[in-house]
C-alpha cells in the first residue's frame, strides 16, 4: 500500500470524527509516512512500518476524549425548523424519563462496581488491623504465662495477614477489571457514535 491509499483509507475510517481532528491525525501520518521515506525507505515499507489502518483508527479513538466526541455530534448540522422543534418538545415526556432512567441504571451499576472493589480494600485493611491486634494480644497473653492462648493468637495473626494479601491481591485485580471495562465502554460509545455518523 502506498501513501496515498493508506492515507485515503485512514481518513475513511475516522470520517466520524470531527474534521479538524481527521486533518491534524491524516498530515501527522503522512508526515511520518515522508520522514521515513526521507531515511531511505519506499512508500511501501514506511507504511508498512507503521502499523494497519485498522489499528492506528482505533488507538485515535482510544485517545480522543468521549466528550469530544459527544459534543461533535450534539452540534446541529443545521438550523431545526419548526417541525423538529415541535415534535422534540411533544415527545419529550416519553423520551427524557427514558433516557434518565437508562443513564441512571447504567451509572448505578458502574458504582456499585466501584463500591464492591472499595468493600474488597476496606476488609483487606481490617484483616491487617486485626491481625496487628492480635499479635499484641498474643503478647499480653505469653507475658501473662497463658502461652497455648498466646501461640493461638499468632497462628489468627498469620492467617489474618495472609487472608490480608489475598484480599488485597483480589482487590488490585477488580480494580484493573473495572478500569478495563471503563475504556472497552467507552471505546464502544465512541464507535456506535462514529458508525452513526458513517451511516447518515
Amino acid at each position: 500500500m502506498d501513501k496515498f491509499d493508506f492515507l485515503l483509507k485512514l481518513e475513511d475510517a475516522l470520517s466520524g470524527l470531527p474534521k479538524e481532528e481527521i486533518c491534524e491525525r491524516i498530515s501527522f501520518y503522512g508526515e511520518m509516512i515522508d520522514d521515513k521515506i526521507e531515511d531511505g525507505k519506499t512508500e511501501q515499507q514506511a507504511v508498512a512500518e507503521i502499523g494497519s489502518v485498522e489499528e492506528i483508527a482505533e488507538q485515535i479513538l482510544k485517545d480522543i476524549p468521549l466528550t469530544k466526541i459527544v459534543k461533535q455530534k450534539i452540534k446541529p448540522k443545521k438550523k431545526l425548523g419548526a417541525a423538529a422543534i415541535t415534535l422534540i418538545c411533544v415527545g419529550s415526556p416519553v423520551w427524557f424519563p427514558v433516557l434518565i432512567s437508562v443513564l441512571a441504571v447504567v451509572f448505578s451499576l458502574y458504582f456499585c462496581l466501584w463500591t464492591v472493589v472499595i468493600c474488597l480494600y476496606a476488609v483487606s485493611v481490617s484483616c491487617f488491623g486485626l491481625a496487628v491486634g492480635s499479635l499484641f494480644m498474643a503478647v499480653g497473653e505469653i507475658t501473662n504465662g497463658k502461652v497455648f492462648e498466646g501461640i493461638a493468637l499468632i497462628g489468627a495473626a498469620l492467617l489474618l495477614i495472609g487472608l490480608g494479601i489475598l484480599l488485597f491481591i483480589f482487590s488490585n485485580l477488580a480494580a484493573k477489571g473495572v478500569l478495563i471495562l471503563t475504556k472497552k465502554m467507552a471505546l464502544a460509545i465512541k464507535k456506535l457514535l462514529i458508525k452513526k455518523e458513517e451511516a447518515k
